[in-house]
């Protein structure tokens, strides 16, 4: 770990903090500094209560900014922020504007960061933990997709139910969407001497964490919590009605660029299963949202079209 002042280039002063925004879990502060040869710069300091959080970012921005430099602001350091138990995360600062991303270069850049991304592994997963907003995802390695989603979704089933309690119905469709539902959809893909590449990808990409440089009009994605997985898992979260990135113009051109895997008749369905971990992390996140219902209704269609069907 790293302080503040170990994390800026050598020779650099701050010379003002100003800060952004706040969540429950986070707060955001722009540092603007002063360089050893006097021009100015600028960080964004994101900071925290928990170590392994930053950490978690800190290393997933690495691995998208050293796999496509021109897609993540360059992360420069993590560690602690004060004697209070704060953590912080240190990246370049952008000039960001958060109107919608354009649908053509967000499709192609996506999809050259999951076809250029290699895992050190050959497996699914991460280095380290990797966090959705405050949660903990549990990316540890698996040689085996079906596997690996198995413990991503029971892992965030457990969250939701720490947070809003046992709920029956949740849980009579969690039990056969772990044992059978996941296999059913999921297996195929590697079936039939098929094979899917394990690709880097965000793991929390929707509009919020997508920005526009305001002077270059490139496009960066940012609070990352990833791993290498499936590349349709990625945008899953675009299918979620709480989200804006549902126009079809975004999945259309993203699938331009990458194909959808084999068997392509069940993408659709696929791509519900995967928009469930989304709904249930974010009813984890905000006790009585309405996401814990639509999980049920969407895992309720896929048992009753692939299992009891």
């Amino acid at each position: 770990m790293l302080s503040i002042a170990e994390a800026l280039k050598p020779g650099e002063e701050i010379i003002e903090v100003q800060q952004y925004d706040a969540s429950n879990w986070a707060s955001t502060t722009k540092v603007d500094t002063r360089k050893a040869d006097g021009s100015p710069g600028a960080y964004f300091l994101k900071a925290t209560d928990a170590a392994e959080r930053v950490l978690g970012e800190y290393m997933a921005m690495l691995e998208i900014h050293n796999t496509l430099p021109d897609f993540a602001p360059k992360p420069r350091g993590y560690g602690k922020y004060d004697d209070e138990g704060a953590y912080f995360f240190l990246c370049d600062y952008l000039e960001i504007n958060h109107e919608p991303p354009d649908h053509k270069r967000l499709g192609k850049k996506l999809a050259e960061l999951h076809q250029k991304s290699n895992s050190p592994t050959g497996k699914f997963g991460f280095y380290v933990t990797t966090f959705d907003g405050k949660l903990p995802l549990n990316t540890a390695w698996e040689s085996n997709w079906t596997s690996f989603f198995k413990k991503l979704m029971l892992g965030v089933y457990k969250l939701d139910v720490e947070i809003n309690g046992f709920w029956k119905e949740l849980d009579d469709v969690m039990k056969i969407t772990i044992e059978r539902l996941i296999p059913r959809l999921l297996d195929p893909l590697t079936a039939d001497g098929r094979s899917i590449k394990p690709c880097l990808i965000h793991g929390d990409l929707w509009e919020s964490n997508i920005g526009t440089d305001a002077h270059t009009g490139e496009l960066y994605i940012f609070d990352a919590c990833s791993y290498y997985a499936h590349h349709e898992k990625e945008i899953g979260i675009w299918r979620c009605k709480h989200h804006q990135m549902r126009a079809e113009e975004y999945q259309k051109e993203y699938f331009k660029n990458h194909e959808r895997s084999e068997p392509v008749e069940e993408f659709d369905d696929r791509n519900r299963l995967y928009s469930v971990e989304t709904l249930i992390i974010n009813s984890a996140h905000f006790p009585g949202a309405d996401t814990r219902g639509l999980a049920v209704e969407e895992l309720k269609y896929l048992i009753e079209k692939h299992i009891v069907g």
